[in-house]
Parts: structure tokens; sequence; C-alpha cells
């Protein structure tokens, strides 16, 4: 890999920044080195996890901070979490909600594991929530599902701005006048393994720091 000319690059991402925040970076990173081959593997947080930590990945991108002794995490960007609903839901209109409101309705929710339903439940116990008191009536395995089965008129749901936009635009979806706590993006490595000059150069397009070439050329494969 000197200087970057050939290799490889496995990065694991949960499903919201996989689908709408870490292609442009990937994409920046591929125009300046397109000999390096980025394998992308896609989950949830809980799997993201697992796979930097037993060397699957080089780099994992999650929603949230992640507790793991083996793991060095980076906050790297916030997103802004968003409850919404069908665009006939009675919370369509609805300028006064209250924390005990989110009690009241049915939700849609992703599974146990990803970032997406931590980040809410955490937000739920900051309100003085427990998240046990909601009315789950659907569980479902991506981002999209969730947005479909709200779209088709079942109760509220939880989901970053980024994946609930297209829909609201649209007027398929409405946003619920209740704000939610922001969240952040974190990037995880392994506290024993070295960075690839890769995943550092990786790093520093994220970070908006242009890589150096004869630094590039001074880390370690």
């Amino acid at each position: 890999m000197g200087g970057l000319k050939r290799g490889a690059l496995s990065v694991y991402a949960s499903q919201t920044i996989a689908s709408y925040w870490l292609p442009r970076h990937l994409v920046a990173f591929h125009r300046s080195y397109p000999g390096v081959a980025i394998r992308l593997s896609i989950g949830n947080t809980s799997q993201a996890v697992a796979a930097v930590r037993g060397g699957g990945a080089d780099l994992g991108f999650v929603e949230g901070e992640v507790e793991e002794p083996v793991l060095i995490s980076e906050r790297i960007a916030r997103d802004q979490l968003v409850i919404i609903v069908g665009a006939e839901h009675p919370w369509s209109e609805d300028k006064g909600l209250t924390k005990e409101d989110l009690l009241n309705v049915d939700w849609v929710l992703r599974e146990p594991g990803s970032g997406t339903r931590s980040g809410f439940e955490h937000a739920l116990e900051g309100l003085g929530l427990s998240p046990r008191n909601l009315r789950v009536a659907l569980e479902l395995p991506s981002n999209e599902a969730v947005r479909a089965a709200v779209e088709a008129g079942l109760g509220a749901t939880a989901i970053s701005a980024s994946v609930a936009a297209p829909s609201i635009e649209a007027g398929l979806l409405r946003q619920v006048d209740f704000t939610l706590p922001e969240r952040y993006y974190y990037v995880l490595h392994h506290a024993e393994r070295y960075r690839s000059r890769a995943a550092e150069t990786l790093m520093d397009i994220i970070r908006g720091r242009e890589p150096d070439r004869d630094e590039i050329a001074k880390r370690r494969v």
C-alpha cells in the first residue's frame, strides 16, 4: 500500500450512518485513493461493535456512545432524532403534546440493539419515562421498513431527521412538534490494534483535514 496506491479498508456502519452520512466521505476517499478497495458492511450498532471487536472491520461507525473496554470511540458528527407520524394521524396537527402523550400511542420502532432504538430509549429516560411503558406495535429491522409502516398509518416512530426528510417533503409524513435531544455519531477502533494507513486517512477526510502525502507514507500499513 505504498502511498495508498493499493490495499483494502474494511468498514462496518449502522444503517442510518451507512445510508445517509458515510457515503459522501467514502466517495471523497475513493476519488483520492482509487486503488484502495473499500468493503462496507451494514448492520445495527451491536453488530458494528462486534465486527470491530472481533477484527472483522478496521473501523466501525455507530449511533451513540459505546461502553466496550477494548474499543476506543471518537465523536465525529451529530444527528437529530425526530418523532414522525402519517399524514392522517391525530398528532400531525397537534401542537400541544406532553411527554405523557408518548405513552398513549402505538409505536413502530427499530429492533433492540439498533442505535436509533437505543437513542430514543435514552431520550425517554432523560424525560423521566420508562421505555418499557411504550405501546410497541411493531419492531422492524430497517429504517425504510419503519418509515413505510408509519406512512401506511400505523402509529408513530422516532428516526433520524435524515431518514424522515424525503417522506416529509413528499407530504407522506409529518414531524411531530416535540423536540428530542441531539445524539452523536461515533467511530470505533480496537484499542489493541493499530489503524492502517487507509483507516487513518479516511478519518482525516471525515475530520475535514486534507491528508498529507508524506505523512501517509510514514504510516504503517
